[in-house]
């Protein structure tokens, strides 16, 4: 029985080689297969529609969300687009208001244009979440924690709340599967950029939805097949295996983003941090009930403004420049500019994406180099901020 999480990462989807006995799944790397017969397959023809690598991580992250089916994707937008291909023109989306911006891209200037409208609510507020429905809204997208400022919402809440004809879809990518199962609480879908936590090497790209409904997962399969924005053989051999030590590096990531969420929140010269597992987080004592773990992203707000917070991205050594989350290696980012640049200024400031926000993709190194790396970086500037500051 493949009862523990870490178990089913290793084992789940993953037999030996029917052909030749290896332990390890094999890169199928090849476009079509051989048929027995006319009309007749081994259950593969052609690898947009199915590969056995592919097959086998889709196996294995159905498992790790605790759900019956898993479509894989080419990336984390396409995921997303794979979801909403259950709407049609006329339907009604509710979202959370303060998403990655490349969703509310795709929601608000590509759904728009095939008739799907969109309403971005506070979904921190379960009651809100429903109080925005109308009797054409066919799917609620959540994002929890979300992008980049850590609001949680309640999803079991909100799905006992659910209006009739409604599915819940959850974006669990900066939680992962190891710390949150939406479908267990009542969501419809989960989706994933396997790209982040799942692959956590920052090497491959991808994304996935995953469900626990037949005939949801038909749909989506059936789009996946249709638009054919699929991971090759290559890109979901490396998710797999880089999803048999999620719960290794989430311990890590964990540790080292709660040390360093109250480093920066003793510090005299941060404004604000965002991080669930802070007393001070408004969904604290939520995140303690939804999740078996925080995390590891932090936002936080250094005093001095956007030219100081500018000023800090460049001056780490450790923490690499640079978008994206979730790999071994410690990242920072300005969403403003980066992550959410496609929204308006006036989105973004509706939203607390100001521009003195920074975003820490905090790592697996030691937790001690990665403090001293903050360490530096918030001393130097300060110094240089006060400097100009008197000149």
């Amino acid at each position: 029985m493949l009862n523990g999480f870490t178990t089913r990462a290793v084992w789940s989807g993953q037999d030996a080689c029917p052909a030749t006995g290896a332990t390890i799944v094999p890169v199928y790397q090849t476009a079509t297969f051989t048929l027995p017969k006319v009309g007749v397959t081994n259950g593969f023809d052609y690898s947009r529609t199915n590969n056995p690598t592919r097959l086998a991580m889709e196996r294995q992250l159905a498992a790790l969300e605790e759900g019956e089916f898993a479509s894989a994707f080419g990336s984390g937008m396409a995921a997303v687009a794979g979801a909403t291909s259950l709407l049609s023109s006329g339907d009604h989306l509710v979202a959370t208001r303060d998403i990655y911006g490349g969703t509310h891209r795709l929601f608000t200037q590509v759904l728009a244009r095939y008739g799907i409208e969109v309403t971005f609510v506070d979904t921190t507020v379960p009651e809100a979440v429903w109080a925005a429905a109308r009797s054409t809204t066919r799917l609620v997208w959540l994002e929890t924690p979300s992008n980049p400022t850590l609001k949680l919402c309640d999803i079991a809440a909100i799905a006992r709340l659910r209006s009739p004809g409604a599915l819940i879809a959850v974006d669990n990518t900066f939680a992962s599967p190891f710390l949150q199962r939406p479908l267990a609480l009542g969501a419809d879908l989960v989706v994933h950029s396997t790209t982040k936590y799942i692959g956590g090497h920052s090497d491959v790209i991808g994304g996935a939805v995953v469900t626990r409904d037949s005939a949801i997962a038909e749909r989506i399969a059936f789009h996946q097949n249709c638009v054919g924005a699929v991971p090759g053989p290559w890109d979901a051999y490396l998710t797999l295996r880089g999803a048999k030590t999620l719960s290794l590096r989430m311990h890590a990531h964990i540790r080292n983003a709660q040390a360093i969420a109250e480093f920066l929140a003793a510090r005299d010269d941060v404004l604000a941090v965002h991080y669930p597992g802070l007393a001070s987080h408004p969904q604290h004592e939520l995140a303690k009930r939804q999740m078996s773990g925080f995390g590891g992203i932090v936002a936080f707000r250094p005093a001095g403004g956007a030219e100081r917070a500018r000023a800090i991205a460049t001056s780490t050594a450790i923490f690499g420049l640079a978008v994206s989350l979730g790999g071994v290696e410690s990242l920072i980012c300005s969403p403003a500019a980066m992550t959410h640049g496609s929204l308006t200024p006036d989105e973004r400031a509706s939203l607390d994406i100001t521009d003195d926000l920074l975003r820490l993709s905090v790592g697996i190194e030691e937790t001690d180099d990665l403090i001293a790396d903050l360490t530096h970086a918030l001393d130097a500037t300060r110094i240089h901020s006060f400097l100009i500051g008197c000149s």
